[in-house]
């Protein structure tokens, strides 16, 4: 346990921001979910829409500072891979 203030106070915070990463992560992982269900389904406009919703949070999540560029990079291509290959 930390007996500076400062300490004290770092805990707090890194406390709230591990919980709204958490957060964050988890409904970029729903969202990723969502897309192979759909893909199972056949259902595609639905699989499109979950898509385009997976690269605006994974790439909101690099600008916050969430999840590293190239893992969204990384995560970003083989999705589009997938998606793709579905369409052809």
């Amino acid at each position: 346990m930390a007996n500076h203030p400062s300490a004290l106070k770092r805990m707090k915070q890194n406390q709230k921001r591990r919980l709204r990463n958490k957060s964050y992560r988890s409904r970029i992982n729903t969202t990723i979910k969502n897309i192979f269900t759909a893909l199972d389904d056949k259902e595609n406009e639905t699989a499109r829409l979950h898509y385009r919703q997976a690269l605006a949070r994974l790439d909101s999540a690099v600008n916050k500072g969430i999840i590293h560029r190239k893992t969204a990079s990384r995560r970003i291509s083989r999705l589009t891979k997938k998606v793709e290959a579905n369409f052809s």
